[in-house]
């Protein structure tokens, strides 16, 4: 059964995704939706536990950093359930990033660490985890990429239904607290952006946090001009405008891979990236968005311009990888293991 704990909780964010991706409905809704770290990270925990107190699970998968992640991780061990972490490993080096305090914890919780890359090794050998723990076995993002990019090409027309040229367009997307809470910041993002639209068209699907900042100043309005504002956009509809963008800006930490992942450069909107392995190879640059100039100059140069070879995220099998490792390490086999899975926005329960 599916669980979703109701972190997004606006069908543009959620129901979308069980759709596209042909996910079951889910049978629980924790209806947790917004609110501070603490509160909606209490109530996920409450909720969470209930859940888990009724499957029973032999053991619970969490994915990511979110705080669906951490409700999951401290809910699980607390009940003495066995935790594996799916993108263990990362490290932006920033505590004030609530993700950072999310996968820090988690990681040092949990019993199975499966990471995506060899930094991402090196990271949790240098923080003393124990190396029995610890498996890279490669990015299930770029599993899903492979399999949806062209699904995407052939369900979504999006470019044809706003008129864009494969190559011609910037993708940005920005919705981080430390860039949309700032109005110096924000603004000086939103000047960048409105000075490279009137070069190439600048497509920016709207997350309702960057929205409501844009809506809670009429003067943010008025820097934006010419940035064509889209409603958030499903999961294929984001993979076409990934693979066909000029160049992608982004202070997404997932946006970032999907861009590598299709062969097109991206500028990180944020002081630091997880990835830098995207860093090191030449197809990512990281650009402190704190001047309208420095943001414009970034994504012009990085403008068709590719990186180095490398496949720093494996090979497109880390999910048949992780369900092999627990299988054999949570000793039920395929026909008698039941794990339950948090992460993200949404929880997973794989019965057999």
């Amino acid at each position: 059964c599916v669980i979703h704990t109701g972190q997004h909780f606006d069908d543009a964010m959620s129901q979308v995704f069980f759709d596209e991706l042909e996910m079951s409905p889910p049978a629980h809704n924790l209806g947790v939706g917004s609110g501070t770290h603490g509160k909606q990270t209490g109530r996920m925990l409450e909720k969470i536990e209930e859940v888990l107190m009724e499957l029973a699970p032999d053991g619970v998968l969490v994915y990511g950093d979110t705080n669906s992640t951490l409700a999951g991780v401290i809910a699980a061990v607390k009940m003495h359930i066995p935790v594996a972490h799916v993108e263990a490993g990362l490290r932006s080096f920033n505590r004030r990033m609530p993700e950072e305090i999310n996968r820090v914890l988690a990681d040092h919780v949990s019993s199975l660490l499966f990471a995506p890359t060899v930094a991402a090794v090196e990271n949790l050998e240098r923080e003393g985890v124990a190396a029995r723990k610890i498996y890279r076995v490669g990015d299930v993002m770029y599993d899903a990429a492979r399999y949806h990019g062209s699904r995407a090409r052939e369900r979504s027309s999006l470019l044809r239904d706003l008129g864009l040229s494969g190559g011609r367009y910037v993708l940005a997307t920005v919705h981080r607290a430390e860039n949309v809470d700032d109005p110096s910041r924000f603004a000086e993002i939103l000047d960048g952006l409105a000075a490279i639209a009137e070069m190439h068209p600048v497509i920016f699907p709207l997350h309702p946090r960057t929205g409501a900042a844009l809506d809670a100043s009429s003067s943010m309005r008025e820097r934006a001009k010419g940035i064509r504002f889209i409603p958030p956009v499903g999961y294929l509809d984001m993979m076409l405008l990934e693979q066909f963008a000029g160049v992608v800006a982004t202070d997404s930490g997932g946006v970032q891979k999907e861009a590598f992942f299709f062969g097109v450069p991206c500028v990180v909107l944020r002081d630091e990236t997880e990835w830098v392995e995207l860093v090191e190879l030449g197809w990512n640059r990281v650009v402190y968005p704190l001047s309208a100039g420095a943001v414009k100059s970034a994504v012009i140069e990085a403008f068709g311009r590719k990186g180095g070879d490398g496949k720093p995220y494996g090979d497109g099998t880390a999910g048949e990888q992780i369900l092999s490792i627990l299988e054999e390490q949570w000793h039920h086999g395929p026909s008698g293991a039941r794990a339950a899975s948090v992460g993200r926005d949404h929880s997973f329960v794989p019965r057999s």
